[in-house]
């Protein structure tokens, strides 16, 4: 390649890694994305497709007890962060396409999560039915189902 081409692609390049840079900063910014670190439920309604959620939260009765992340977040550190960011990408792609299932959904995996979030908080009182259960796998939700979660209407 010639010596005058190359400043011209690096020109480009430069531009490009630019416009990638400013993109995802102003995302970030105009998505609060640094409210997504943090503990606080109110980041959890930056995207007004979890409003529905984020009400009944505070109408259940673990409203005073446990956060978001409390429930839906693994509690060790690195399986939480790995979960925040898996389930933060899936929420942007999904709002940024209009993709997403309505109503929201809880996936498999993260429903495990959930459970055993219950299972770890009520250890006590459930580890007799647990440890004499012929299920094998107790589904916490099923019957507590507004638990987390309060009446939405």
């Amino acid at each position: 390649m010639p010596a005058w081409a190359v400043g011209p692609l690096v020109l480009i390049l430069c531009a490009l890694i630019g416009i990638f840079i400013g993109s995802a900063s102003y995302t970030a910014y105009y998505g609060e994305g640094a409210s997504y670190l943090s503990n606080d439920p109110r980041s959890c309604v930056n995207c007004h497709i979890m409003r529905e959620q984020y009400d009944s939260w505070q109408k259940a009765s673990h409203h005073a007890f446990a956060v978001c992340n409390d429930c839906h977040s693994p509690d060790d550190f690195l399986g939480k962060w790995l979960t925040k960011a898996e389930n933060g990408f899936r929420h942007s792609k999904g709002f940024t396409l209009q993709d997403f299932h309505e109503p929201i959904m809880i996936r498999p995996k993260n429903f495990e999560i959930l459970n055993r979030s219950c299972l770890k908080c009520h250890d006590a009182l459930t580890n007799e039915i647990r440890h004499t259960s012929e299920l094998g796998f107790m589904n916490c939700v099923r019957c507590h189902r507004n638990v987390g979660h309060g009446a939405t209407k």
